[in-house]
């Protein structure tokens, strides 16, 4: 063996996915985000995507756990949790105090959310009042076409659901920006300040109705909802309405290698972890899927992964195969459980490239991503995976030939950020962080490599599998 040869052998290199990657798998690979791209479109808020994912899943056989008095290997299961939480199960033929295998995403991603009296006008503009949810540049959401989603109860207790934006004749809405002729003082500022939360305002309409009225434009918007709604301005105190990008997701790139859209953290890896599952074999060990709600505010609430619904749902299914759940049998499939946190990481940007410590940075391409630790600068907020644990998904990952690669979240004290691994952590699990690499996260349009994407599905399919 050369120097050069065994140089290889020994050193850790990292892998573009087209140089190993089959011309059959290629195409399947385009083949799966073109689907992906119509979930993205269809699925721009948590509820949405729950629906989304309970059709996939009925029509792959999945029926709710309610169904069922008794579970047995190969069943097919699901439970919903408030339309913002979905947990899948297929029960394995191993005895469930084995483990179970896990992959868990979260379904929110970074918005506008409306206030509970939204509605205003000025200068002859009716506005809605927002409150952004997540981490945002805010200068980012100004001047971009918007889509409004979200329910809302009418006084009657007629639920509503609200989407308007996204058809080709919608109307749609847009935050207004200061001309860069008059901006000389706006332009002195840091950029977190240039845009102000409470600046962030809707533009909704603009014609006057009515002669006896002092607010003219505002009763001419009032009239609107109310005759295709059927809802007035005190039915917004219980609204859940979402401002979103209107834009459609698309490939991006001459040679279409790239996809762009709003919402890919994480709906990037709730939509390949719901395939995974989907398209698994009757498993050894029983395979779960969570998508959850709430991650990009701390994963608070009774939809977010702090929640006991998932603990709760684990009970249920523990009691249906072993007739009932004894502390210890829960204590037991706990502790062997395993979990993927299936979420995203930064991937490293050629224009920004000072923000990354690139010998231990994700590049878009190079496969799927294995984060052993998140966190902001001293770990803060992570789990920390163990060795032990490392190694075997490691293992995993090579048997399947899926191509992945080791990553963080940045340099030490440029920032951080976390998932939901902590918290699964805190249950007495093994986790770790496996996810796609993302450019301009957070943005209103994300990027993300079809190489990564289709590798992610390998994974969390093979992790079902062999884990």
């Amino acid at each position: 063996m050369t120097d050069k040869e065994l140089f290889e052998e020994l050193s850790y290199t990292k892998k573009n996915v087209y140089d190993v990657i089959t011309d059959a798998e290629k195409a399947q690979m385009f083949e799966f985000c073109d689907e992906y791209r119509k979930f993205l479109d269809n699925g721009k808020t948590e509820r949405e995507c729950v629906n989304i994912s309970v059709k996939m899943a009925e029509e792959a056989g999945y029926k709710p756990l309610d169904d069922y008095k008794t579970l047995k290997p190969g069943d097919k299961v699901y439970k919903l949790n408030r339309g913002k939480n979905i947990f899948m199960a297929q029960i394995g033929t191993d005895d469930i105090e084995n483990g179970i295998n896990i992959c868990g995403a979260h379904i929110d991603s970074p918005r506008l959310d409306l206030k509970q009296n939204p509605l205003y006008e000025q200068d002859d503009m009716a506005l809605f009042k927002t409150h952004y949810y997540g981490g945002i540049k805010k200068y980012q959401w100004t001047t971009i076409p918007m889509s409004m989603h979200g329910v809302i109860y009418t006084k009657n207790g007629d639920k509503v659901v609200i989407n308007i934006g996204e058809e080709e004749n919608d109307p749609v809405f847009c935050i207004t920006d200061l001309l860069p002729h008059l901006a000389s003082s706006q332009m002195m500022k840091k950029m977190t300040e240039g845009i102000e939360g409470e600046n962030l305002n809707v533009l909704i309409g603009g014609i006057p109705v009515g002669k006896d009225v002092k607010e003219r434009v505002k009763f001419g918007i009032l009239k609107l909802l109310n005759e295709k709604y059927g809802i007035c301005e005190t039915d917004f105190l219980n609204a859940e309405i979402e401002i979103v990008p209107a834009f459609k997701a698309k490939d991006v790139g001459l040679d279409r290698s790239f996809v762009g859209a709003y919402g890919q953290d994480d709906r990037v890896c709730a939509y390949t972890t719901l395939k995974g599952i989907i398209d698994s074999e009757l498993p050894k060990k029983t395979a779960v899927a969570i998508l959850v709600d709430k991650e990009e505010i701390g994963s608070c609430g009774n939809t977010g992964m702090l929640s006991a619904f998932f603990e709760m749902t684990v009970a249920e299914i523990i009691e249906k195969i072993k007739g009932k759940c004894k502390i210890t049998t829960y204590n037991k499939v706990i502790a062997n459980s395993a979990c993927l946190s299936s979420d995203v990481n930064a991937a490293v940007d050629p224009t920004y490239e000072s923000a990354y410590e690139k010998n231990n940075a994700s590049f878009a391409g190079y496969g799927m991503c294995i984060i052993k630790y998140t966190g902001a600068r001293g770990k803060s907020g992570s789990s920390d995976a163990s060795s032990e644990f490392m190694y075997s998904v490691e293992k995993i990952m090579n048997d399947n030939n899926v191509v992945w690669q080791s990553g963080e979240l940045g340099k030490v004290d440029q920032g951080g950020g976390g998932t939901i691994a902590q918290y699964v952590a805190n249950l007495n699990m093994d986790v770790v962080d496996c996810g796609v690499p993302v450019l301009s996260m957070h943005a209103p349009f994300e990027v993300t490599a079809k190489t990564d994407i289709y590798m992610a599905y390998k994974a969390y399919k093979a992790f079902y599998k062999d884990r």
